[in-house]
């Protein structure tokens, strides 16, 4: 059966946005010709249902994602969708029709290969647009709060970018643990940031940034840092001294610098950097934590059913630039069968 799958999908072409450089999404391009995936040992044969937009997407497109593709291929690495394949040596394969969520080369196609280790059932009663972030935005964020931030009741919590995707997930996570969050945004967004349960909103290019924070706070036990460059100094000010900690995953409006003279004479802070994919792979049994924990979150209503903006695949390019731009809020997928 798996020789006559694979000698099935080897002449079966398939809808997907190529990236042709690394010049950025305006050379993201729709073909209609492209070879549908054969999937290999430990991989799934996935009909994708939506695949999730990120902004490691744009950084791959300028080839600035370390580690990321080279042009040209297939853009996209999160999707949810139906298994329809499998290669071989999968450990308890999960049975063809079984929709899973994960990540994998090629999610902006009609069909992609999705390694089985990381593919997880989509919740019961979820579409695939809405599980989501499951893997990403919400495992990054309670990464960055519980295992790498040591979050606790009555900590102040400091969000910067909290309307996107995982920013708004952050919010109401540290929200269920009992913190305190101030929360960045664009000053359009704070409404969307505001609703999420956030204490205050600020505008993080404002220049007083740090010491508004500081006002508000006396200081802060934990940063959640993804912006760079804009917001980077003002997350090294307002976090404790020794007790505070700035956890990284991101750098949105570019890289910031911290020497070692910095962190002993100036900020006497702990700083993490944060990489989800890495942690699965470095720390596996800390990362199986993390979706035990999401799936009783799930369970308790605390993280919901997702709420991307579903766009078709033609308009991924126009949606990326949004995104560099800083233009969207919350989560934004993409439909390769529109």
């Amino acid at each position: 059966m798996e020789i006559d799958e694979q000698r099935h999908t080897a002449e079966q072409t398939v809808r997907a946005l190529v990236q042709r450089s690394h010049r950025g999404p305006e050379d993201l391009a729709l073909v209609t010709d492209r070879r549908r995936p054969v999937p290999g040992p430990g991989e799934y044969l996935v009909r994708v249902g939506a695949a999730g937009v990120n902004f490691a997407d744009v950084m791959q497109t300028r080839g600035t994602y370390g580690g990321g593709p080279r042009a040209p291929y297939v853009a996209g690495f999160e999707a949810a969708g139906e298994i329809v394949g499998a290669g071989s040596g999968i450990e308890s394969p999960l049975p063809l029709g079984t929709h899973v969520v994960g990540t994998g080369p090629g999610a902006f196609a009609q069909y992609m290969t999705m390694p089985a280790a990381g593919a997880l059932p989509v919740p019961s009663g979820w579409s695939d647009a809405e599980a989501l972030g499951l893997v990403l935005n919400w495992a990054t964020a309670l990464a960055a709060l519980k295992p790498l931030g040591g979050v606790e009741a009555g900590d102040a919590v400091l969000v910067h970018a909290a309307a996107g995707g995982v920013g708004q997930a952050a919010v109401r996570l540290a929200r269920h643990y009992g913190a305190r969050v101030i929360a960045t945004a664009s000053p359009a967004k704070h409404d969307t940031v505001r609703a999420l349960g956030a204490d205050g909103v600020l505008d993080g290019a404002r220049p007083d940034l740090a010491e508004e924070i500081i006002r508000l706070t006396g200081g802060v036990d934990l940063v959640l840092e993804s912006v760079g460059r804009v917001t980077f100094a003002a997350s090294l000010r307002v976090a404790k001294s020794f007790t505070g900690r700035v956890v990284v995953f991101g750098a949105a409006s570019g890289d910031a610098h911290l020497s070692t003279r910095d962190l002993v004479f100036t900020h006497q802070v702990q700083v993490k950097g944060l990489h989800i994919g890495a942690l699965a792979t470095a720390a596996p049994s800390v990362y199986r934590s993390l979706l035990v924990e999401l799936e009783a979150l799930i369970a308790q209503g605390v993280y919901p059913p997702g709420t991307p903006q579903v766009h078709p695949l033609a308009e991924g390019p126009a949606v990326l630039r949004q995104l560099e731009a800083g233009r969207t809020r919350g989560k934004h997928a993409l439909d390769p069968w529109r």
